[in-house]
C-alpha cells in the first residue's frame, strides 16, 4: 500500500457513523492527458471520473462488484465501510456521476464496528448467490455477510483458508478475491491472491477457497508489482489488476491475463500483460477492478483507486473496453 509513504497527509477522520454521502465528480476525458489516444495496450478507454464529497468516509476504496444490471456497485473501504451507490452516464453511455451513495461501517463476527485499520482491514469483495464475500488484511479470513442486508449485518461465514495464516504478512495479504464462472473447472470456487505474501521461490500466495479443484497455487511475482484485485472473464479466464510505487519507476498499474486452464493446485500461474499505464496516464493507487458484458457484447472494465484519504492522491473511476488484439509480451 501507499499508505506509508505518505503518512501524515490524511485528510480523512475517525467517524464511525455511517449514512448518505453526495459525490461530486470531475469528469475525466482523456487517459493521457493533452492527448487523444484511447488505445492502450488491449484495452480502450471509455470515460473515467474523478470522485470527491464532504463524507470524510469517502475514500481508501479497495474493491467494487457491480450488481447485474451494470449500474448499481458495492464497494468496500479499508477503514472498515461499506459504499454502496449507482454509476449514471451521460446519452453517450459514458460515466457522469454518482448516486444514491452510501457508507455504513461493517459489522464484526461479534455484532460491533472496527473503524480503521485493525480487525475490519477490507481489501477484497466478490459476489456470489446470497453472500457477499469479504477479504481481511491483518486479521486474515475471508467472511460471507448475508445479501440482501449484508450492511446491517454480521458475517454469517467464513471461507476456509488453506493457506497458513502464519506465511501472511500483516498487511499484505489477501487483497484479491474472485469467483470462478460456474462453466469454468473451478465451478464457481471463490478464489484468492495475496498481494506480496511469497513462498520461497518469490511468488505471489494464492489459493482455490472451494469447488471441486479447491488446493494452493501460487502466481508469478515480477517488475515490482503487487496484485490488488482480479476479475474472471466469461471464459474463464482471469484478469489481475497490479500496481506498483517506488522511487525508481514511480506509479504504475498493469492487468495480467491468465489462462483459466493454469489456475490449479500446484500451478505457478503467470499471463501475458494486456495493459500498463504509469503517472503519465490518469492513474493513481489501483486497488479495485470488475468487469460486465454491455448491451452491445463487449466486456467493459471499470477500475477504482485508493487514495488513503490523503490529500495527495485520488479516487478515481475509470471504464475500459477489453480487446483481444494487441496483446503486450512481457518483457
Amino acid at each position: 500500500m501507499l499508505a506509508g509513504l505518505l503518512a501524515g497527509c490524511s485528510s480523512g477522520n475517525d467517524a464511525d457513523e455511517g449514512g448518505p454521502a453526495a459525490i461530486d465528480v470531475r469528469i475525466i476525458s482523456a487517459f493521457k492527458p493533452g492527448s487523444d489516444q484511447t488505445r492502450f495496450g488491449a484495452l480502450e478507454f471509455l470515460g473515467g471520473l474523478e470522485l470527491s464529497s464532504d463524507n470524510a468516509l469517502l475514500g481508501a476504496v479497495s474493491a467494487i462488484r457491480f450488481r447485474p444490471d451494470h449500474r448499481n456497485f458495492i464497494s468496500v473501504l479499508d477503514t472498515g465501510h461499506w459504499l454502496t451507490g449507482a454509476v449514471e452516464r451521460d446519452e453517450n453511455g459514458r460515466l457522469k456521476g454518482v448516486s444514491d451513495a452510501r457508507i455504513m461501517p461493517m459489522i464484526d463476527r461479534y455484532g460491533g464496528t472496527d473503524p480503521g485499520k485493525g480487525g475490519m482491514d477490507a481489501e477484497g469483495l466478490a459476489l456470489r448467490g446470497n453472500h457477499v464475500l469479504v477479504s481481511y488484511e491483518q486479521h486474515h479470513r475471508v467472511d460471507a455477510y448475508p445479501d440482501p442486508g449484508f450492511e446491517i449485518s454480521p458475517p454469517d461465514g467464513t471461507l476456509p483458508l488453506p493457506i497458513p495464516r502464519w506465511q501472511l504478512r500483516a498487511n499484505r495479504s489477501l487483497e484479491a478475491l474472485m469467483i470462478a464462472p460456474q462453466s469454468s473447472p473451478l465451478a464457481g470456487g471463490a478464489v484468492i491472491v495475496a498481494e506480496d505474501s511469497l513462498d520461497d521461490e518469490g511468488n505471489m500466495l494464492a489459493a482455490i477457497l472451494d469447488g471441486p479443484l479447491q488446493g494452493r497455487f501460487t502466481v508469478r511475482h515480477y517488475g515490482g508489482y503487487d496484485v490488488s484485485d482480479g476479475v474472471f472473464l466469461p471464459d474463464g479466464d482471469l484478469l489481475l489488476l497490479e500496481r506498483r510505487f517506488g522511487l525508481i519507476h514511480g506509479l504504475g498499474v498493469r492487468i495480467r491475463r491468465i489462462a483459466g486452464a493454469d489456475i490449479k493446485p500446484g500451478a505457478v500461474a503467470d499471463g501475458k500483460v494486456i495493459f500498463e499505464a504509469s503517472s503519465r496516464e490518469q492513474i493513481d493507487n489501483m486497488e479495485g477492478m470488475d468487469v460486465f458484458q454491455a448491451a452491445d457484447g463487449s466486456l467493459h472494465l471499470i477500475l477504482v483507486s485508493d487514495d488513503n484519504h490523503s490529500i495527495l492522491q485520488r479516487s478515481l473511476m475509470l471504464e475500459f473496453k477489453l480487446h483481444d488484439e494487441n496483446v503486450l509480451s512481457r518483457n
